[in-house]
């Protein structure tokens, strides 16, 4: 990131920016297997056409997926294959961070509270 002049960390920003919202991420992991198109992927996430549709729009802007036209339809599908190691590395940071968490309460099923104060025999 050195390197990058202002311009271009803006890009970075809205790289970011795409995949800090929850639909845009769980529409990237369903095309983990390949193409869908719109209505399958409608479909497959339980959500409107315009919203998965608005998304794509999105992602296909900035990069992170691309579209080909098939028929009638038109299938999306992940236009570079690294976005998923990415994801994969914060996902992971965030589980470890998470196992440390609990693991420093004692587990779960474990009722501490930090308020509790302890008094001495």
């Amino acid at each position: 990131m050195e390197a990058l002049d202002d311009r271009a960390l803006e890009h970075v920003a809205d790289y970011f920016r795409a995949l800090a919202e929850p639909l845009r991420l769980k529409l990237l992991n369903a095309l983990r297997d390949g193409p869908l198109n719109v209505g399958e992927l409608t479909s497959l996430l339980g959500c409107s056409q315009a919203n998965v549709s608005k998304h794509l729009a999105l992602l296909a802007k900035l990069g992170l997926v691309s579209r080909e036209s098939k028929g009638t339809s038109v299938y999306y599908q992940i236009a570079d294959p690294r976005t998923y190691q990415l994801c994969d590395l914060v996902c992971g940071q965030i589980a470890q961070r998470l196992i440390e968490q609990v693991q420093g309460m004692g587990g779960f099923g474990v009722n501490r509270s930090p308020l509790k104060k302890h008094r001495r025999p």
